[in-house]
């Protein structure tokens, strides 16, 4: 049995389709850009300063952002948090269920990009609260330490 190119192709289109399937087009930019700033699945304390220039992260105002967060998860896992994965606090406000290990990057200098620099991130495990709309996440507010039972 041969599987002509042409097979392959459909085949990857679908599955393309069904992973953005029902997701509002309004959404669509918010979604990506809350990715860009915060899903690090291989991200690494190391990588602060490279990660938040190549990824263009910036505060408002193009000014050096103070703080970011990268959530070392795999996207169904971060969306989750919207849905099953998450209990709701108010608003458009979700607190996952489970920790999340992340790495957070801390401005050590600079104003304005180019010149951000980060110090080393810091690795922790949280319960990450996301804002959510129409069910995905589209802000990182906040994330909660989980606290060893020694520090109780």
């Amino acid at each position: 049995m041969e599987i002509h190119q042409s097979s392959v192709i459909l085949l990857l289109v679908l599955c393309v389709s069904f992973s953005t399937h029902g997701q509002p087009d309004n959404i669509k930019t918010r979604y990506q850009k809350f990715l860009n700033q915060h899903f690090g699945p291989d991200m690494s304390e190391q990588k602060c300063t490279s990660e938040m220039r190549k990824r263009d992260i910036t505060g408002t105002g193009n000014v050096c952002k103070p703080v970011n967060t990268f959530i070392q998860a795999n996207k169904n896992q971060i969306n989750a948090v919207c849905g099953k994965g998450g209990t709701h606090k108010s608003g458009d406000l979700f607190k996952s269920n489970q920790p999340f290990p992340v790495i957070t990057c801390k401005l050590q200098s600079g104003e304005r990009p180019p010149n951000c620099e980060y110090r080393k991130g810091k690795k922790s495990t949280r319960y990450v609260v996301l804002g959510c709309a129409e069910g995905w996440p589209v802000h990182y507010e906040e994330g909660i330490v989980v606290h060893s039972k020694h520090e109780l």
